[in-house]
């Protein structure tokens, strides 16, 4: 008699596989194998999965990643080595080069810093995307700041080494409270307007600009990297899958998720020293996971989108403004920057970076420079 949905299901220690149970078995979906001991006769009499049958990698989603292979290892005696202590042990110390924690309101906002306030040149404010952090700025900053700039870059709320405040208690990761928190934390920092700003990336990306266009009086010129721009920009996977109720939950848990989007838009592999740095927030603990999962869950993507496009166009937007792209960028192609340049051709000036994906500044900072430095 087949097996019904509402049959209750034999107990595991009284269940002898008929060639018939076996059919039925191997009938079932590929999905639900997993919670099931396969009984075929090829498999032997205890019903184990082999270790050299090549669908059973369990690790799987982490070894295919290259960068990834020396943070979670599988060594011999797994209690010994590769476990999350080992990998904070070994990378709590790093990417914190240039910064401090800065208080502003209720909220701790790691910002790196360098050069000095009396910088001949001006000041630049580098805003990062999702889901990274200001380490990307890192070398740009340093050279910047060696060329005679002062260079602030802070790691939104939620990302990186500043705060990750739980969802209904004091910030909700809406676009008002990410531009109410950067309007308090450049006070905070008594940075004179108007001065150069830059930003690049997805989510808290989108908001950099946003921002700018409610404040143009504080901006003297705008640098834009890698951004969706237009309206037809297309949404990576990631945060597709972070909208999806229950799935995005699991998702946003993933620690190797920054370090794999990053390479996702790359032409490059991350050197293992700069993946460890984009992972371990997120193995330090689940706060930078959920608050991903809270800012890509309130983002109105075509509302934002249509804000940005609009408000740059021309008859909208005055300040001079450059497109540093890299055009190797393989979630938003070139045509997403060309288009928008057609929409303000007086003020918005493009300039491709050739071998650069979608973060310049991490995949050629020197290129990034030599653009920053002649634009500003």
């Amino acid at each position: 008699m087949p097996l019904s949905l509402l049959s209750p299901l034999p107990l595991l220690h009284s269940f002898s596989p008929t060639k018939s149970t076996a059919s039925r078995i191997r009938a079932t979906p590929s999905r639900l194998r997993l919670s099931i001991v396969k009984a075929t006769s090829e498999k032997g009499s205890s019903g184990n999965v082999p270790e050299d049958d090549p669908s059973f990698n369990p690790f799987g989603f982490v070894t295919d990643n290259p960068s990834s292979r020396s943070a979670i290892q599988l060594p011999d005696s797994p209690a010994e080595d590769g476990n999350v202590g080992q990998m904070l042990y070994r990378t709590e110390d790093k990417g914190r080069e240039f910064g401090s924690t800065i208080k502003a309101g209720k909220l701790r906002w790691f910002v790196r810093e360098t050069g000095s306030k009396e910088s001949r040149r001006g000041t630049v404010v580098f805003l990062h995307g999702a889901p990274t952090q200001s380490f990307s700025y890192r070398t740009v900053m340093s050279e910047m700041s060696e060329a005679g700039f002062h260079c602030y870059a802070p790691d939104w709320i939620g990302f990186g080494f500043s705060d990750k405040p739980q969802p209904g208690y004091g910030f909700n990761y809406t676009e008002k409270e990410y531009h109410e928190a950067l309007d308090k934390l450049l006070d905070v920092l008594e940075i004179k307007s108007p001065f150069f700003l830059v930003v690049q990336g997805f989510l808290v990306g989108s908001y950099g600009l946003t921002w700018a266009l409610k404040n143009p009086s504080k901006i003297e010129k705008i640098a834009i990297l890698n951004t969706p721009l237009t309206v037809s920009s297309p949404v990576p996977g990631l945060f597709k899958q972070l909208r999806i109720p229950l799935f995005g939950e699991f998702t946003c848990q993933n620690a190797i998720l920054a370090e794999r989007f990053i390479e996702g838009g790359s032409p490059y592999v991350l050197k293992n020293e700069k993946a460890d740095v984009y992972r371990l927030p997120y193995l330090s603990s689940g706060g930078p996971g959920f608050a991903l999962l809270e800012t890509a869950k309130k983002i109105n993507f075509g509302d934002t989108l249509g804000q940005i496009a609009n408000g740059f166009s021309s008859g909208s937007w005055e300040k001079p403004t450059l497109l540093a792209w890299g055009i190797a960028d393989k979630y938003l192609s070139q045509s997403i920057a060309e288009e928008f340049e057609k929409q303000n051709p007086q003020n918005v000036k493009l300039r491709l970076i050739e071998g650069a994906g979608h973060l310049p500044q991490e995949d050629w900072p020197e290129k990034v420079v030599a653009a920053l430095r002649s634009f500003f």
